[in-house]
C-alpha cells in the first residue's frame, strides 16, 4: 500500500508533510478495535495555519485546497502512528469542518477536496462516509479542519 501511495502522491505533485505535533491536551491518533481515531487536523502550507473564512474573502478552490492540506496531514498522522500505511485497509469516516459565514452553503464541495484526495490514493479502500459542516470559528483561524476513523488490519 505504502509504495502505491508513494507513487499516487508523485503523479498528483503532493508530497506529505511532517506530523503536525498537538496544539492542545490531546494526542493525535488513537488505536481502539481496528480503528484509528484521528484528532482533527488543520491545513498547512509552507509551515503556516491556512487560514479565513469561505463566503468572506476565500474561495471555494482554495476552501478545497485546505480540506486537501488537511487531508494530507490525516495521512501523515496515520503514517507517524503505524510507521507506514500497510496496515490501512480502509477510510471510514472524514468529519470536515468548515470556517464559513452563515449564508455559505457549499460545505459539501469544499469537504470534497479531502474526499477526492482519499479516494485518489487509495482507490475504493478510499471511499468513506462524511460529515461536512459549516462552523463559525475553527482553532488558529483555520478555513478547514478535517478528523477521521480508518480501519486497519492487524500488526504485521
Amino acid at each position: 500500500m505504502t509504495d502505491r501511495i508513494d507513487r499516487a502522491l508523485q503523479e498528483l505533485g503532493l508530497t506529505l508533510p511532517q506530523a503536525a505535533a498537538p496544539v492542545a491536551a490531546y494526542v493525535p491518533v488513537v488505536e481502539a478495535g481496528g480503528l484509528l481515531h484521528i484528532s482533527g487536523q488543520l491545513p498547512f502550507r509552507n509551515g503556516a495555519v491556512i487560514t479565513g473564512r469561505l463566503g468572506d474573502g476565500v474561495s471555494l478552490e482554495d476552501g478545497q485546497d485546505a480540506a486537501r492540506a488537511c487531508a494530507l496531514m490525516l495521512i501523515a498522522q496515520i503514517k507517524a502512528h503505524l510507521g507506514n500505511l500497510q496496515r490501512v485497509t480502509r477510510i471510514v469516516k472524514l468529519g470536515v469542518f468548515v470556517n464559513s459565514t452563515a449564508d455559505f452553503t457549499d460545505q459539501p464541495k469544499v469537504a470534497n477536496g479531502a474526499s477526492d484526495l482519499m479516494v485518489a490514493l487509495f482507490g475504493d479502500a478510499g471511499k468513506h462516509a462524511r460529515a461536512a459542516v459549516g462552523v463559525a470559528a475553527l482553532p488558529l483561524g483555520a478555513a478547514v479542519e478535517v478528523d477521521a476513523i480508518v480501519e486497519v488490519g492487524p500488526a504485521l
